[in-house]
């Protein structure tokens, strides 16, 4: 199961985000993954927002936390874009960008394919994290505006990882490729 809980409260040019994502199995078990990120965004241009806060990961032991510098925005064409640079407390540095795009097929049905990239500057192989490209996720999602605050979807997720990370990945006997259907209800107040 993956999941991305976001928040935000404050007005147009100020605003806290509060961020989550996390993986594991449906049922039972703990998350493999979970990360958490509290950030102060500030309205930059009509359509971009500059970010700053803290990320703080648990599960894969040990923890570890993150400085965070991101921008966030509408990129031309209507691309919804969320880039972030990470810099750890032990000082490893990583980047991730991750664009969507909505499709509406209808008024109510709407296409949402994805994109998410993350790479690193140097190898960190306690977190299984080589330098370069690590992964990319690419997906679509189908959803059904019953209300614009209240719509299920079905998707598909595809993760292929690379580079020296496909390599640890390969040494610790794990996939370096998985393909998953997702069900949700994105909803909103």
């Amino acid at each position: 199961m993956s999941g991305t809980p976001r928040a935000w409260f404050g007005g147009d040019w100020n605003k806290l985000w509060l961020k989550s994502e996390g993986e594991g199995p449906i049922h039972g078990g703990s998350p493999e993954d979970t990360e958490f990120q509290a950030l102060y965004s500030r309205t930059v241009t009509p359509f971009w927002n500059v970010q700053a806060g803290l990320r703080y990961d648990v599960n894969p032991n040990p923890d570890r936390g993150f400085a965070v510098l991101g921008l966030q925005g509408l990129a031309p064409y209507w691309f919804e874009s969320d880039t972030a640079l990470f810099v750890s407390e032990d000082g490893d540095v990583s980047f991730r960008g991750e664009f969507e795009y909505e499709l509406l097929l209808t008024q109510r049905l709407i296409l949402q394919p994805r994109l998410e990239f993350n790479a690193a500057a140097q190898d960190v192989p306690e977190y299984g994290i080589g330098s370069g490209l690590n992964n990319t996720e690419m997906g679509v999602r189908l959803r059904y505006e019953i209300r614009r605050e209240f719509a299920p979807y079905i998707g598909v997720r595809w993760e292929q990882t690379y580079g020296d990370t496909k390599d640890m990945a390969r040494a610790e006997g794990e996939p370096t490729s998985s393909t998953a259907f997702v069900i949700g209800l994105r909803a909103w107040y």
